[in-house]
């Protein structure tokens, strides 16, 4: 079964925050990503099913940025006057149409450009969480989706890291380094 529901625009306003992730305005998405980019706040989800492996989802086509490469389970940003717990319980619904629970690991700044089209400049807070029922991929959203193991992505992430959106290559490496060996007890 795959939706096929928009769900996101250019023109949803994000929340601008300063360099200690400090509320401080709003923006377009379209504004926030535009050259090298405005700081606003996003957010990454890793969701793992019962054989311990991650959730990944290959972005879509009409992406603007990083389009068809693969990423974490989820990742977007909370809108101005929503909070981070609505957010990311509303954009895991939307675009895999499943809800978990989820639980905060860390959060962090970065800034990525993708060629002339615009980047990425987040305060990213990563969440992870567990399911085990099926999938409903929103296809205006994900591309493709599978599930893999830890051991299986690091090896496809050195041998073809260009595969991969340049957020999920930093969070998966802290991720793996500080926090994988308690998600998968």
């Amino acid at each position: 079964m795959h939706r096929n529901e928009i769900v996101s625009s250019t023109s949803e306003e994000l929340i601008l925050v300063d360099e200690e992730d400090r509320e401080i305005g709003g923006r377009t998405k379209g504004e926030c990503h535009q050259g090298d980019g405005i700081l606003h706040r996003a957010f990454s989800i890793f969701i793992f099913n019962e054989q311990n492996e991650l959730l990944l989802q290959q972005r879509s086509s009409d992406k603007l940025l990083w389009p068809g490469y693969w990423s974490n389970t989820c990742c977007s940003h909370p809108r101005r006057g929503e909070s981070m717990e609505q957010a990311v319980n509303r954009r895991l619904f939307q675009e895999l149409g499943f809800e978990a629970p989820l639980t905060f690991l860390y959060k962090f700044k970065y800034h990525a450009q993708y060629g002339a089209v615009g980047s990425e400049h987040e305060y990213c807070w990563v969440y992870h969480g567990r399911y085990a029922g099926p999938v409903d991929a929103n296809v205006n959203e994900i591309k493709a989706w599978r599930f893999v193991s830890p051991e299986a992505l690091n090896t496809e992430l050195q041998a073809n890291p260009e595969r991969f959106t340049p957020w999920f290559k930093m969070e998966w490496s802290h991720l793996k380094t500080n926090f994988l060996g308690e998600i998968l007890e």
